[in-house]
């Protein structure tokens, strides 16, 4: 089934932002790397110009990093973070565990802190998927996770949250 593009011209521009956070597993880093460019990319083109980056050790590790940086943002200036990764299935359970418990407390994170966490931590079957949604073309995911946080970030300030 094929996708349509995300349409980033039509995004609003963010008055007064704050940062952004781009944490990513040092797995699969040619794919990884290019999602946070085009995210990136997006972010600045929406009013963006704090945006760090932080590489974790895993997709694992990536929900305690972003609990730990909300819990140290005393003055709520992260508006929102962007996760990505690379989850290769293989002939065990990891696939499915590491996957299933990045999921789980990601939202636990976005919940407790009521900042939005977009998550692109990619389950593939075979690194050929990953690399179909890592391209240099506007189906790359970065898109679709900045294009979420600019919407949510967007939303939430107008409805005063």
């Amino acid at each position: 089934m094929a996708q349509d593009a995300i349409d980033v011209s039509a995004l609003p521009k963010i008055e007064d932002p704050g940062r952004i956070a781009i944490l990513k597993s040092k797995w699969y880093p040619e794919y990884v790397e290019s999602m946070a460019r085009a995210c990136e990319r997006v972010l600045r083109d929406c009013g963006y110009s704090d945006v760090e980056h932080y590489t974790l050790p895993g997709s694992l590790e990536i929900p305690l990093a972003a609990r730990d940086l909300l819990a140290t943002d005393v003055n709520n200036t992260i508006d929102a973070i962007a996760c990505f990764g690379v989850i290769l299935k293989g002939d065990t359970l990891h696939f499915e565990m590491i996957s299933n418990e990045s999921m789980r407390g990601l939202g636990e994170v976005m919940h407790e802190f009521r900042r939005p966490i977009v998550v692109e931590i990619l389950p593939v079957f075979d690194i050929q998927q990953a690399a179909d949604r890592c391209g240099d073309n506007e189906f790359n995911k970065g898109y679709e996770a900045a294009a979420a946080a600019v919407e949510m970030v967007a939303w939430r300030r107008s409805i005063g949250a």
